[in-house]
């Protein structure tokens, strides 16, 4: 029989930081292939405008830093799709950028509390609803920085190390139970918040913005940004037949980032 990149019919989905952005372009990728959808995120804006456009997707307002509202989060998922299939682990901050000697130990600690905690926080919940599932798959979003050095980005690249290992352990922890687990590993992405990056970093080493935007495309071996709709791509593989032996990668979506 040949596999398809079909989805089950009706998969039902969270996606954190779902409302706008790589979320937001992953939960309208799934849902377009017939994916049932619940979103959280924690601009009400986004949320508001989001559920304007996709009036049958569930919504709530939750900080996944915040083990509190997590619950919450996962109270209303059980309320609009009666379950969970997959869980996309995809809500982060870019984090403070300085030198290790700069940086403030709070900033520190939010980067840690959203970027790693909030995955946890959200897997720990979604684990025995995925077990439930017959086609249970746990994608987290992680970053080129989770296999790369990243100097002044210290904080971020430390919690995006640690979705890899999260990811690897909790795959060979819940592979007898059939949940498939991942992380996919964003490059340059287009859109406004590579643009504030870059604009923090040239600050931050004493350069123009168009060379150190110039100086991020040149690592790149492709030369090019990825989008948005990317990562969603290959999010949504990787929950088809296409991809139901595949679990415990750390896949780069980047066009080959050869150094940060």
């Amino acid at each position: 029989m040949t596999e398809t990149m079909g989805l089950q019919p009706g998969l039902r989905v969270l996606v954190t930081a779902g409302a706008s952005g790589i979320g937001r372009a992953t939960a309208d990728a799934f849902s377009a292939a017939g994916a049932r959808l619940h979103v959280c995120d924690i601009s009400q804006t986004a949320l508001d405008d989001c559920q304007t456009e996709q009036p049958g997707w569930g919504f709530s307002l939750c900080d996944v830093a915040s083990e509190t509202q997590v619950e919450s989060l996962f109270k209303d998922v059980r309320n609009s799709l009666g379950g969970l299939d997959v869980l996309i682990n995809n809500a982060g901050i870019a984090g403070p950028t300085g030198g290790i000697h700069e940086l403030d130990p709070e900033e520190w600690r939010n980067t840690v509390d959203v970027n790693l905690n909030g995955q946890f926080y959200c897997a720990r919940l979604a684990v025995p609803l995925l077990k439930q599932s017959s086609n249970a798959s746990i994608i987290g979003i992680s970053s080129v920085a989770g296999r790369l050095g990243y100097a002044w980005r210290t904080p971020y690249a430390a919690t995006k190390w640690a979705i890899v290992g999260l990811t690897k352990s909790l795959a060979i922890e819940l592979g007898p139970d059939g949940i498939r687990v991942n992380a996919l590993l964003p490059g340059v992405v287009e859109g406004p918040r590579i643009e504030k990056v870059i604009a923090a970093r040239a600050k931050a080493t004493g350069v123009s913005y168009e060379d150190m935007e110039r100086e991020y495309i040149n690592k790149v071996s492709l030369r090019r940004m990825v989008t948005a709709q990317d990562i969603a791509n290959h999010a949504v593989y990787l929950c088809s037949p296409l991809g139901h032996n595949i679990s415990g990668q750390a896949i780069s979506i980047c066009g080959n980032v050869e150094v940060l």
